[in-house]
């Protein structure tokens, strides 16, 4: 079921569901309500869509095929393969792991993701029932669903991003003390499954389905799930997922079988299931009816042969055939055109605007069909749409959606021409009878130019539908079938989702205070909000439903044909439906008054789709429809997150029937990210082959292998060119081991609402490199907070002393408050981002360089300093790493066992990090310092340009002398922190010097003077940094990098300069914006001077060398 990478069909993505050939035919068609679901879209806009995605797809392909590198984001992939260290020690499955072991000397994740999930799932960390130990627990509770793949799929990043976010979620709730249920899931995929077996049982035993009885066929099937259907679930459990594994649910089990049955049958009583004939996509390769979800949309820019199963030769497709029908008793013509002629065998009529003034004398006349004889009415229908083509369209009433509801209205005779095998069947004649579909379409051919009706053939572009599974092309079909209405339930969600809207709007512009949750009981929200229209579209134009499939492998419907004995009317249907067989026959029998011996049930061997079962998931996974305490207790569920492609498939279906048969929305809050694409933006889709499997980017692997898969694809020879271009331009040795925390951490740093997600390894690779400077940090501080003779400080007792310590901590209290609000708004990316520059550009890039020399020390007068500083230093890695927790489970317990020896035996006793409460900004108010936090990014910009000016003298060892010469206050704050740019610019004074006329400071006024040579650089307008030079330091090198530096400048005062020279730019811009302009240009004007200065200086020193 769940496919959250692969793309819908175009018609789909609009929220319609037009004819299965897209713009296959020349219609002359304005827009209709579709049979299935949505509305066909207007051939010239769909042929135009075609053009442009055909278009940018042989772009994207150029661009890789053609690139000398790979520079999509930047950079490629650069990696050396590192050791790789494995965990050695002596733990059995489910025991906790051994953190005393010497700590290695770098980052391996395969040594860090050893025995921790097997021993999480032992202690049963991941059960609600754990709940009421937990010191910190309260009293609200946390559901979810994970959207159950397909037991025959393995992963693919798509599903990666779906078990990254969600699981940030799961961890965070239960470390915030709520009582969590995350319910893992496995759809048992109809289709899919059951096609996977045939060919295992042709390919081993060189026998076919038909070969076996149902029931037979059925135990294969059940030994296949049996042996290989857990790899979904290892493959879960390899990327962290904190599920609930003792409630793991299959969608075939004899619980979930029972809430299916109960569905349907009380769906059934209560009218919404129903059983007529209609239109449904068929696939002849299958034998069956399937969903849209399993039809694929292939973008044919015009003729193209194509490899169909049962044929031997490739079949063309992508040509429009245009031909004559001769009109009865007069002379003329009608000229129609259409992409699959084989059809005109079915056609009953043709139709024209009634306002078209070409066919005003053709109204109510009638066409002889050339093969057949029959006559066709000329019918006039306001749907038909004068502009496209001739104007004039045939009606195939069995093999077309919209010439079906046509024929509705004109009460026009169906006759179905292609059979369910994809032969042409006894109507065509017996020139045709038997005959392929496509074989016929020649011999269709052949004929019209023998009695002069063909007109003429050319390349058009269309959307052919393929089946997803088989590769077969779809036939719409008319089938007698079951179908759900769906009309009053999508009238309920749409409400629903109206009353949500109104609330969100009250909120946003009243500021009304609202409790936590999003929306009252009974509403839901979807989020982001911009789905909300195409929700409201999407449903208040949904047709009926198809649930039915002629499949083996799924739920057989439990519906009885009813027949009585001696009965000859063989078609006519009575049906009845019931739990069993033998609620059934009562059923019946009291249906039509007879005793339950007098009739005869035959169950429909057909099955229910798969989405059916799925829809029932939220509530059928917790035990319904017995009041289980978990369905009272869990349901509706807290939240449902999952890719946006689903939002028609599964979401409105379980919105829909949860309302229906539960009386309650089965969750309150709806989450949908983005889908995934490769770095160049395409699709990842297997008939691209450029699918990342996560666990090769998790263990590494290697080109070779990579191409392999490719080759395994039986892609198309021209897509598996381009694929392995891409993959060895972008892997040119393969993908590295990044690790499970890496790639999570890396799928959480991207916008995951809104705009589709390019993925690229490198970001991965990135996120490994950060757990590498984690793994460091840590052995650092391990190193540091050695020998415990003095005992860290608790949290609340740690008062920072220094102005770094100060403003760290400050920091830290700052990062968790942007981590509260990322979670509480499901913006990871922003807590990823707040966590990430923490680590890295605060604790790391400033704190530890700046009390590593104090650490060194040994004296007494420090003695309380560095108890400070060591427990700053502790505090800070313990919140930060459970901070980090929830995105990186394995990294950061392994750090946190690693570190809690030190917490001394006053700290409170948690077994694991996955327990430990969620840092909370209440607990840190001690540690907030707004004045040091808003005053040191000036300090990092003076360090920022005496680094600057080190590297531009080629300074690598010397530490010269530095003069700020700045405003006052500026000089209080560097003062404040003059260690820190001591240490952190590597001078060796540092001296402040204020301008005449702008006051002065005890310490600017004992300055030495300004040196007569030196570099020097602007901060900003009021800022400039002077540093000494000693002697003739790389002055060619240093004049080069001036020039380079001028250009720069001179390109940025350029353009601010050319804003404030806009019309009406005082008029228009504020006062606040036009002030920070004038301070860059100003800022600007200073920095070239002082190069200007610099250049000469250079120039002397160059003069007195010579």
């Amino acid at each position: 079921m769940w496919k959250p990478a692969c793309r819908l069909p175009a018609n789909a993505r609009r929220g319609r569901i037009g004819r299965p050939w897209g713009s296959s035919e020349r219609r002359s068609f304005s827009r209709s309500p579709g049979i299935l679901s949505r509305q066909p879209p207007t051939s010239g806009h769909a042929a135009r869509a075609q053009v442009e995605q055909e278009k940018r797809r042989k772009e994207k392909e150029k661009a890789i095929l053609n690139a000398q590198h790979s520079v999509v984001d930047g950079h490629n992939i650069k990696w050396t393969e590192t050791e790789r260290i494995v965990y050695a020690g002596a733990t059995l499955p489910g025991e906790k792991k051994d953190t005393t072991l010497p700590f290695p000397a770098s980052y391996s994740p395969q040594y860090v993701e050893a025995c921790w999930y097997q021993w999480w799932e032992k202690k049963g960390f991941f059960s609600p029932e754990l709940h009421s130990s937990l010191p910190h627990a309260v009293d609200q509770s946390f559901s979810m669903c994970i959207p159950p793949p397909n037991v025959t799929g393995s992963l693919h990043l798509g599903h990666a991003l779906t078990v990254a976010i969600q699981d940030a979620l799961v961890r965070w709730r239960r470390m915030q003390g709520h009582k969590v249920l995350w319910v893992p899931g496995c759809d048992h995929a109809g289709i899919a499954t059951q096609s996977v077996v045939e060919r295992r049982l042709l390919w081993e035993r060189g026998r076919r389905r038909q070969d076996y009885s149902r029931e037979e066929f059925l135990q294969e099937v059940w030994n296949w799930k049996n042996e290989k259907g857990d790899e979904i679930y290892h493959q879960l459990r390899k990327l962290g997922a904190s599920l609930d594994w003792s409630r793991a649910c299959f969608t075939m089990d004899p619980d979930f079988s029972s809430a299916v049955t109960e569905a349907f049958v009380r769906l059934c009583d209560s009218g919404l299931v129903y059983r007529s004939e209609g239109l449904v996509n068929w696939s002849c390769a299958l034998g069956s009816a399937i969903s849209d979800i399993e039809v694929d949309m292939l973008e044919l820019r015009g003729r193209t042969l194509l490899s169909i199963p049962g044929y031997e030769q490739k079949v063309e497709f992508g040509s429009m055939v245009t031909f004559s029908y001769p009109l009865e008793g007069q002379d003329g013509e009608i000229s129609v055109s259409t992409t699959r002629p084989e059809t005109m065998m079915g056609d009953v009529a043709i139709a024209v605007h009634p306002d078209d003034p070409r066919y005003q004398a053709l109204h109510g006349r009638e066409c002889r069909h050339p093969f057949t004889g029959r006559l066709m009415p000329v019918v006039t229908d306001t749907v038909v749409d004068m502009s496209v083509g001739t104007g004039a369209v045939k009606v195939t009433p069995a093999h077309d959606q919209t010439d079906f509801l046509l024929s509705q209205r004109h009460s026009l005779p169906r006759i179905t021409v292609i059979g369910e095998d994809g032969t042409m069947t006894s109507s065509c004649g017996p020139w045709l009878e038997g005959v392929k579909r496509f074989e016929a379409r020649e011999r269709v051919l052949e004929a019209l130019v023998e009695k002069q009706m063909f007109k003429g053939k050319m390349e058009h572009p269309m959307a052919l539908p393929v089946c997803s599974r088989s590769g077969d092309v779809i036939e719409p079909l008319l089938k007698k079938q079951w179908f759900l209405r769906c009309g009053e339930m999508a009238k309920k969600a749409v409400q629903v989702k109206a009353r949500v809207f109104l609330s969100l709007i009250l909120r946003q512009c009243c500021n009304a205070a609202f409790p936590s949750q999003a929306v009252d009981d009974g509403e839901l929200e979807l989020i982001p909000h911009l789905h909300h229209k195409t929700w409201r579209n999407w449903l208040s134009s949904i047709s009926d439903w198809c649930i039915s499939r002629q499949l083996w492998w799924g739920h057989q419907i439990p519906a009885y044909r009813v027949s009585f004995p001696g009965s000859t009317d063989a078609d006519t249907e009575q049906w009845v439906w019931g739990k069993s067989e033998a609620e059934a026959s009562e059923r019946a029998a009291a249906k039509f008054g007879v005793t339950p011996d007098a009739i005869t049930l035959t169950r429909d061997p057909d099955v229910l789709d798969t989405w059916f079962s799925s829809a029932l998931f939220p509530f059928a996974m917790l035990g319904w429809p017995q009041k289980t305490a978990d369905l009272q207790q869990f349901y509706p569920n807290s939240l449902l997150e999952t890719g946006s492609d689903l939002i028609f498939f599964w979401v409105a279906r379980m919105v829909m029937l949860g309302t229906e048969l539960t009386g309650q929305l089965p969750f309150r809050q709806v989450l949908l990210h983005s889908l995934v694409r490769d770095k160049h933006g395409r699709k990842m889709s297997k008939s691209l082959g450029n699918v990342i499997d996560p666990l090769d980017v998790i263990s590494g692997v290697s080109l070779q292998r990579l191409q392999e898969k490719v080759k395994e694809g039986n892609l198309d020879p021209r897509e598996t060119a381009v694929a392995m271009e891409a993959q060895r331009r972008d892997f040119p040795s393969g993908i590295p081991e990044c690790g499970t925390d890496a790639l999570r951490f890396a799928l959480c740093s991207y916008k995951a609402q809104g705009e589709d997600i390019s993925l690229s390894v490198s970001q991965v690779l990135s996120s490994r490199h950060f757990c590498n400077k984690m793994w460091q940090t840590v052995r650092f501080a391990l190193g540091v907070l050695e020998p415990r003779d003095v005992e860290l400080l608790l949290l609340a007792e740690t008062v920072p002393v220094s102005s770094v310590d100060r403003w760290l901590c400050s920091r830290m209290y700052s990062t968790v408050q942007q981590c509260e609000r990322g979670f509480e708004n499901y913006d990871l990316l922003s807590v990823t981002s707040a966590l990430y520059s923490f680590w890295v550009h605060n604790l790391c890039d400033v704190y530890l360089e700046c009390i590593k020399p104090l650490l060194g020390q040994q004296g007494a007068e420090t003695a309380e300093q560095r108890v400070t500083a060591r427990s700053v230093l502790f505090h800070c890695l313990t919140i930060t790493l459970s901070l980090l927790a929830p995105f990186m489970p394995f990294l950061t317990e392994e750090l946190w066992q690693r570190l809690q020896p030190h917490a001394g035996g006053k700290s409170a006793v948690v077994t694991s990090l996955c327990l430990q409460p969620y840092p909370r900004s209440s607990q840190l108010t001690h540690w907030y310092f707004p004045q040091e936090e808003a005053d040191f990014p000036f300090v990092q910009d003076v360090i920022r340009v005496a680094r600057t000016l080190r590297s531009q003298c080629c300074m690598t060892k010397a530490k010269p002398d530095m003069w700020v010469v700045c405003a006052p206050n500026q000089a209080e704050v560097l003062l404040q922190y003059s260690s820190a740019v001591q240490i952190l610019s590597r001078i060796s004074r540092l001296h402040l010097h204020c301008p005449e006329g702008c006051g002065t400071t005890p310490s600017a006024l004992q300055a030495p003077p300004l040196p007569y040579t030196g570099a020097v650089g602007v901060v900003d307008h009021t800022c400039k940094v002077h540093l000494s030079v000693q002697g003739n330091v790389g002055t060619d090198k240093q004049s080069a990098q001036l020039s380079q530096r001028r250009q720069k400048l001179l390109s940025k005062l350029e353009q601010l300069q050319s804003r404030t020279r806009m019309p009406h730019y005082a008029e228009r811009v504020p006062q606040r914006v036009r002030q920070e302009t004038e301070n860059r240009i100003t800022a600007l004007e200073e920095e070239l001077k002082d190069i200007d200065d610099q250049q000469q200086m250079l120039h002397r020193l160059r003069e007195q060398d010579s």
